[in-house]
């Protein structure tokens, strides 16, 4: 770290022709065994033969001009002799990348806010700053999508789109920012990708569900309850890859019934673990357990409707 070849090679020579506790006048009777060491007896040769060479030579002969001391002549020539010795590294340095080559996994990345806004603009009211519901249908149709459709859903929620039939011009640009694409073919693939990753992650499904209760309310009323035939569409969309067995049940139940107005929150989101729990089969479900009223009233008339069966079953068998 911080040393260079020449360093090191200066400090392996003055290892070799020079001894802590003797002086440079002794240096000449330094001798190193030759069977320890058989390769550096050349070079132990070289270091003696510019060592007696310096002691004969005159001190004429060195510059004025650079007014050397002897002691750095002397560590110079064994420099240059050492030097001359040592074979060169058996590698080349190696070129450098190219621009193109060291960022092509960054270039799919790099995003243009420029490309999104012009996005943006080709789809937005001309009133308002926002895309509204024919620029949604617009984009739809440049997507290749109907407007019902689970990847327009799937849109909304990578937008954190606060309403339907909405995308304001932050949600627009924040979103496609995060899913990385800046054009309509872009925004096809991710979606593509990102419904096929839903079928595996329950996780990100969760959350995608949860959205999608929020997505439906309308805030511009300051609404908090979901009207149960709008309920009904968005459960009908957001199962459409994963749908429950139980799900055409509930939602029969829920279109018999005029008197379920609206869907709270807890009982959207507590839909999920219902289904997860109880999966195809109602027999397992515990009426005392901490589950909302709507799904205890839910859970009694699938129960009747399964004793009626059975007793006109009974009555069709005894005639």
């Amino acid at each position: 770290m911080g040393h260079c070849l020449s360093c090191f090679q200066n400090q392996a020579n003055a290892d070799i022709t020079t001894s802590p506790h003797r002086k440079k006048d002794e240096m000449t009777e330094i001798a190193v065994p030759v069977s320890v060491y058989p390769q550096e007896e050349p070079l132990l040769h070289d270091n003696q033969n510019s060592i007696n060479n310096y002691r004969n030579s005159s001190s004429s002969q060195i510059s004025v001009s650079g007014e050397q001391s002897p002691g750095e002549l002397l560590n110079s020539q064994k420099s240059n002799s050492v030097s001359d010795k040592i074979p060169k590294p058996f590698y080349q340095k190696l070129p450098s990348i190219p621009r193109t080559m060291s960022s092509l996994g960054s270039n799919d990345c790099r995003i243009s806010e420029t490309k999104i806004n012009q996005l943006f603009d080709q789809y937005k009211d001309s009133l308002e700053d926002a895309i509204l519901a024919e620029g949604i249908e617009n984009l739809c149709n440049d997507l290749q999508l109907n407007p019902d459709d689970f990847k327009v859903l799937v849109l909304a929620w990578k937008l954190n789109a606060s309403q339907m039939c909405r995308f304001t011009k932050s949600e627009f640009i924040l979103g496609l920012k995060g899913m990385k694409t800046d054009s309509i073919k872009g925004i096809q693939h991710k979606l593509n990708e990102i419904t096929s990753e839903l079928k595996r992650d329950t996780e990100q499904f969760k959350d995608l569900y949860r959205f999608t209760f929020k997505f439906g309310l309308d805030v511009s009323i300051g609404q908090r309850i979901l009207p149960t035939d709008i309920a009904i569409v968005l459960w009908r969309l957001v199962f459409t890859s994963n749908e429950p067995p139980i799900l055409d049940r509930w939602l029969l139940y829920l279109e018999k019934n005029p008197h379920i107005r609206g869907i709270p929150k807890d009982t959207w989101y507590m839909f999920l673990n219902f289904c997860e729990f109880i999966g195809d089969d109602l027999s397992s479900y515990d009426d005392t357990e901490a589950w909302p009223s709507l799904f205890d009233d839910f859970v009694e008339y699938e129960n009747d409707q399964v004793n009626q069966n059975i007793k006109k079953s009974d009555i069709k068998t005894q005639d």
